[in-house]
């Protein structure tokens, strides 16, 4: 059976959604944020690193939410959530399950640090931030506009990977997203999916 080491408020929300999504059997270990908002020290003892999200599945133990999310789907999968390397979604669903980490969740996280910096607040970088997650955004909107879910007609994993920014992560850096119609449409149709419901449950930022 696969353990989740979930952290309140973080990435590993995915790991417990995945996990739904396919009805894999799973165990839950709950860490608390720290007052200062980091992991606790306990986590360094589960991995090095000691962030979330961390997953032990028999003599594995892994971290990286793109990483678990992959793990998961082509060791336990069976075929479900992900286009095989031959078919013709493959290279776009690729894509969305890095560009979520790879470049919309680093963009999102320095104009995190920039906003917590007073002096930054009216400096040309955060200006120049700003108009990139925009533009981001607004790409994002675009591409979603094709659906209805992020790699195309089908959900997949990349949906688990690109949630995350425009959910949680809002917690931490507030940002409109009435502007973008696809994306709130897409977002509607994820709070619907029960898998999500069962997994924001246990593992979602109002979580007990």
């Amino acid at each position: 059976m696969i353990t989740v080491y979930h952290l309140t408020r973080s990435r590993s929300e995915r790991i417990v959604w995945l996990l739904e999504e396919l009805a894999i059997d799973y165990r839950i270990e709950v860490f608390r944020r720290e007052a200062n908002n980091a992991a606790p020290a306990e986590m360094k003892a589960i991995h090095a690193i000691g962030k979330a999200p961390i997953i032990r599945d028999g003599d594995v133990v892994l971290a990286e939410s793109g990483a678990i999310v992959e793990y998961i789907v082509r060791r336990h999968g069976a075929g479900r959530l992900a286009p095989g390397p031959e078919e013709a979604g493959f290279a776009r669903y690729a894509y969305w399950l890095h560009f979520a980490e790879g470049s919309l969740m680093s963009l999102l996280l320095i104009a995190l640090v920039l906003s917590r910096v007073p002096e930054a607040k009216a400096s040309a970088v955060t200006a120049r931030i700003d108009a990139r997650v925009k533009a981001m955004l607004e790409f994002v909107d675009g591409e979603l506009g094709a659906g209805p879910w992020i790699a195309g007609a089908e959900f997949t994993a990349a949906d688990v990977m690109m949630a995350f920014p425009f959910t949680t992560m809002r917690r931490f850096l507030d940002y409109d997203i009435a502007p973008y119609a696809n994306v709130r449409a897409w977002l509607a149709r994820i709070a619907a999916r029960p898998a999500y419901e069962r997994a924001m449950a246990r593992a979602g930022p109002d979580a007990a």
